[in-house]
């Protein structure tokens, strides 16, 4: 089956209340390249990526942004 990783922007929007844009605006991170990594259109980020988005949200542990899931088994 095999692992994957997931970066939670969904999530750290609804926790600390904000928008996507806004997210952006903290961050300084393009609003298109966190608005594909919330939809799943996009399955890599950055380091520099995470460090600001950790930065601007005031996060200390990465697993507030990203977590190793099971990927799921396609049928063909």
């Amino acid at each position: 089956m095999g692992k994957k990783v997931v970066v939670k922007i969904g999530e750290l929007t609804k926790k600390h209340k904000i928008s996507l844009r806004e997210l952006s605006r903290l961050s300084d991170v393009r609003h298109a390249a966190l608005s594909e990594l919330a939809n799943g259109k996009r399955e890599s980020i950055s380091f520099s990526h995470i460090e600001r988005i950790a930065e601007a949200l005031d996060i200390s542990d990465i697993r507030e942004i990203i977590e190793l899931v099971e990927k799921e088994e396609t049928t063909r």
